[in-house]
């Protein structure tokens, strides 16, 4: 796979229409589901576009089959909406393209789309590409791809206790200040299926680490309201120790 930086993809795609963005969005009038399938047909690319970003925001399983298909579009536009599209809409059926696309993919908007789908779909075949995007892709596809594991590794005990050595490494090392926040978050998520084990030790430490040692507040915060959610004796401490000193 091809692994542009997420400026080298800003040619093929404007980030002011992220779909994710329009998923956030609380709309007042929702698409007709059966114009927008309608045009999901049509040959025309602005009337793919406008129906392919409606189920961004909708959900019909008949969109499902044209939504699929359209992850091979030659619009990159096309395809990061069917991304979102899917994860708005998920599938069993629509897991192995995904993954594909993810895999194959050279723009890493539509990289970014598919892992967030790929969070959403609640399918264990999503764990393997989502730690592995973690550990190779681009900043913005590594900051939802940890978010997505919290989703999907906490389905299989396996994953999750494999899941946290790399993002310990995540929360450690990422040179981006929101992929370690994220980081954080899932983490917290993850350890509340975990027993009192060496993996589960180990990932408080690093948690603790990051409330102390990491530069960036947010990272800090994300640390510290994860530690507080947990209910860990040790973190507990740390964060009385801190705040009596005047540190958070």
């Amino acid at each position: 796979m091809k692994d542009p930086s997420l400026s080298q993809t800003a040619i093929d795609f404007d980030s002011s229409l992220d779909p994710l963005d329009l998923i956030e969005e609380e709309t007042i009038t929702p698409p007709d589901p059966e114009l927008m399938l309608h045009l999901l047909r049509s040959n025309n690319k602005q009337d793919q576009i406008q129906a392919v970003r409606a189920f961004c925001e909708i959900s019909d399983f008949r969109a499902i089959p044209f939504l699929i298909q359209q992850l091979e579009n030659s619009c990159p536009l096309i395809r990061v909406s069917a991304a979102y599209a899917l994860g708005r809409n998920p599938s069993t059926s629509a897991v192995e393209p995904l993954i594909y696309t993810l895999n194959h993919d050279y723009n890493g908007y539509v990289r970014k789309g598919v892992v967030w789908a790929l969070g959403n779909s609640g399918d264990a075949r999503s764990f393997q590409p989502l730690l592995k995007s973690l550990k190779i892709d681009i900043s913005a596809v590594r900051l939802w791809a940890v978010s997505s594991l919290a989703n999907i590794a906490k389905l299989n005990y396996e994953d999750n206790i494999s899941a946290i050595p790399t993002i310990i490494i995540a929360l450690r090392q990422d040179k981006i200040a929101a992929v370690r926040s994220n980081s954080a978050w899932t983490m917290g998520k993850l350890c509340r299926e975990l027993p009192y084990n060496v993996i589960y030790a180990t990932a408080i430490d690093a948690l603790i680490e990051a409330l102390v040692e990491d530069e960036d507040l947010g990272v800090k915060e994300d640390a510290k309201t994860a530690l507080l959610k947990l209910g860990d004796p040790r973190g507990l401490q740390m964060i009385e120790e801190l705040e009596l000193e005047g540190i958070i």
